[in-house]
Formats: structure tokens, sequence, C-alpha cells
């Protein structure tokens, strides 16, 4: 008989999102009527169309697919050479780091990679993980069996969990032990919290300092709208020999159903090999993207090039102004309802306080029984979480409206 990777079998209940899910649909089928209402406002889903300047690119390519004279069968397993200089180009040599086309790798999402980087990671290393957090950096870990089991806060050995609470901005501070790889994620997901130049500053000291590596997740920086706050990790002088970064076009370019992301691997990254001997990420993870995939469809990286255009820019950026403008009226309409509120400004999450002593499953129940509005509760990303709740502004216009004059009656 087969046998299991039993490590799955440590996994604290569901996925977050499937659990939301399933708990929407009960109260959907048993209130058909409340269900016409509901409001979603939970995951963090795009809800606007494509830019027209994707569409066309994306028509373009498939129309080139349709004849043989411009017909594409495998592409290079890091992605379009061209996308990949677009990118190297507009979003880091123009802001003063030297990145190069080589060191970035199209994916179909920086979901993905930042569970597949733990391919060429080793099981012996030490992890940090905020709390809360994206729950994809913990799960992933317990996957590969780089953790024990999980005690009754949810939390697994073998962890260091960096508190991310309202008294340190929901930024956390390196910890004091030595620890081999850092989780952080800016704009964070889901407090909404930013990280200033000072704050990143010294987690790249602490890497260089215990020879760790950051595992950056910036799949929100194009929501940064404060010119001092950085975009990326590699800001930092000396990121580039301690950090990897994940980028997406999910929520700039609304590709959350299209699927399309990159890596940034700098070739001066360095780990240990079992002898102690130092050898470049940079090879391994090539190797690994050679071996196990053919990178992202050609008329999907397309339509992620023509972000580069000037068009696309221009649409990309009306979009992040909707969804800003939805994260406004969201965050105003909480506090005008006498809760206490954080994120909403350089990231499209608002992150609130529960009302009367709730846990953050009790005001979820709240929220869509009395509300029929969806949210995320808190203690989903972490025990840290407790007390809060998580709303997404990524949803229309009429939606947040009126999902900010149901949020108002809870004063």
């Amino acid at each position: 008989m087969a046998f299991l990777n039993d490590n799955y079998l440590k996994l604290q209940a569901g996925y977050l999102f499937p659990e939301i899910a399933r708990r929407v649909r009960e109260f959907c089928e048993a209130n058909p009527d409340a269900a016409q209402r509901l409001i979603r406002c939970g995951i963090g889903d795009v809800t606007e169309p494509l830019p027209p300047a994707v569409i066309a690119a994306m028509h373009r390519a498939v129309d080139e697919l349709s004849v043989r004279e411009t017909f594409r069968g495998y592409g290079h397993e890091q992605g379009l050479e061209s996308l990949r200089e677009k990118i190297a180009q507009q979003d880091y040599r123009d802001r003063g780091v030297d990145i190069g086309a080589e060191e970035i790798f199209i994916s179909e999402g920086s979901k993905s990679d930042c569970g597949y980087i733990l391919d060429v990671l080793g099981a012996q290393n030490k992890i940090a993980i905020p709390d809360p957090v994206y729950p994809v950096y913990v799960d992933t870990n317990v996957m590969a069996g780089h953790t024990g089991r999980a005690d009754e806060a949810g939390r697994y050995e073998g962890i260091t969990y960096l508190p991310c609470r309202a008294e340190n901005g929901f930024v956390p501070e390196p910890p004091a032990k030595p620890v081999d790889i850092i989780y952080l994620c800016f704009p964070n997901n889901p407090t909404g919290a930013v990280a200033t130049l000072a704050q990143l500053t010294r987690w790249v000291d602490y890497a260089r300092e215990h020879e760790a590596i950051l595992l950056f997740d910036a799949a929100y920086e194009a929501y940064i709208s404060d010119a001092a706050i950085p975009r990326s990790i590699y800001q930092i002088p000396g990121a580039l020999e301690c950090a990897v970064e994940f980028r997406s076009f999910s929520k700039n370019g609304g590709f959350t159903g299209v699927r399309c992301g990159f890596t940034v691997m700098p070739k001066n990254l360095h780990a240990r090999a079992g002898d102690a001997e130092k050898l470049p990420l940079h090879k391994l993870w090539h190797r690994r993207w050679s071996t196990k995939a053919n990178s992202v469809s050609y008329p999907v990286q397309r339509g992620a090039e023509a972000i580069y255009s000037a068009e696309g820019r221009e649409q990309v950026r009306r979009l992040i102004d909707h969804y800003m403008g939805n994260a406004r009226i969201l965050r105003e309409a909480a506090e005008r309802a006498g809760l206490t509120v954080y994120g909403g400004v350089n990231a499209p999450y608002i992150w609130v306080e529960t009302k009367l002593g709730l846990t953050s499953w009790q005001m979820f129940d709240k929220m869509l029984q009395e509300l029929n509005v969806v949210i995320t509760p808190g203690s989903g990303f972490g025990s840290c979480g407790e007390g809060f709740f998580r709303i997404s502004a990524f949803n229309s216009r009429e939606n947040v409206e009126e999902a900010a004059r149901r949020l108002e009656s809870l004063a």
C-alpha cells in the first residue's frame, strides 16, 4: 500500500478561505432571501475587468498561435525574455536597483512561488514567520516537514513566530535568537501595514549578520502611495545578498484568474550546503524551474507584458485608484461605527478590531447574519490576529457603498 506524506496530517482544520466559503454556503442555503443581498468583502479577489491593453495583447498572442508562421511551442523556462527585461528595467533599474532579466523567473503567481521556494531550501533551516500573516507561509512549511505539530493555540513547534500588534504598528522586530529563513510581507496581508526604510534596513542588517535569507512578498507593492515607503526590499543596501522577492500581477493587473507573477532570485544570494560550502541559489532555482515547469502560457505572458506599456501603466493606475477609493470608503464607515481601524491607506485591506469583546469568528458570524456582509476573521491569519477582522477593498463601488452603509449600523 502507498504511504501518505504525514506532514499534511499536521495541518489545522481546513485552509482559511475554503472554510469561509463553507460557512457562507451553509448560511445562503438556510437563508435564501439574505443570500440575494450578500456582499463579499472577505477573500482578496479582484472584481474589475482586465485592462484593455492586456486584453488586446492577449488577443494578438492568440492570433499568433493560430498560424504556422508565428506559432510558438515551448518557451524559455524562465519566461519571455522581453517580459523579464521590462520587469527588470521598470520595476528595478528605473528605481536604482541593479537587477538583470536573468534574475527574473515568471510563474503562475507569488502564492505558488512562496511554497515552491522550499524545494531549494533545506529542512534544517530555522523558520521565522510574522503573526498574523498570509496562511500559505505556515502551511507550506508544515507540508514540507519543517515543523512539529501545532499546540492548542494553533502554533507549530519549530517556527519562530514574530508578533505583529498595534503596539509595533503590525511590523515585526527581528528575533533575539538567530534564524535562517524569514518571511516578510509588505504591504501586509492581512493588516495593511507597511514597513519604513529604517524598519526594513534592520531586517536586512539582521539577515546579513546571521547569514539568513529574507523571503519578501511584495504582491501589493503597487498600492503604496507614500513615496517614502520602499516598494522593494532591494531598495535597502545589501538586500541583493540576502533576499528573494515575490511579485504578482494578480492585484495590480487583475490577474487573479489569469495567473501570472514572478520571483526575483539575485545571483549574489548564497546558502550553505550540507558540507558548509556556500553556493548560489540562482543555479538551483533555475534547475528547479527547468525540471518542474515550462513557465506560463504565451498569451498570459504577453498580457502581463502589456502592463508595462504606457497605456497599461495608466490603466493599472486607474484600477488601483478604484480599489483604494473603496478602501477609503470602508475605512471611514468602520470608523463612524466606532470601530478601531488600521490599514487601508497603502494597501487594499482594512484591519479592524472586533466589537464588544467578540472573537474573530463570532464577529464573522455577526456580520454575516446581521449585515449579510462577508469579512475574514483575523484568527485565521494567526493567533495574534484574534480580536480582529479583515475587510477587503476588492469589490465594485456599488457593493462597497452598500457595505459601508451596513457597517455604520454597528454604531
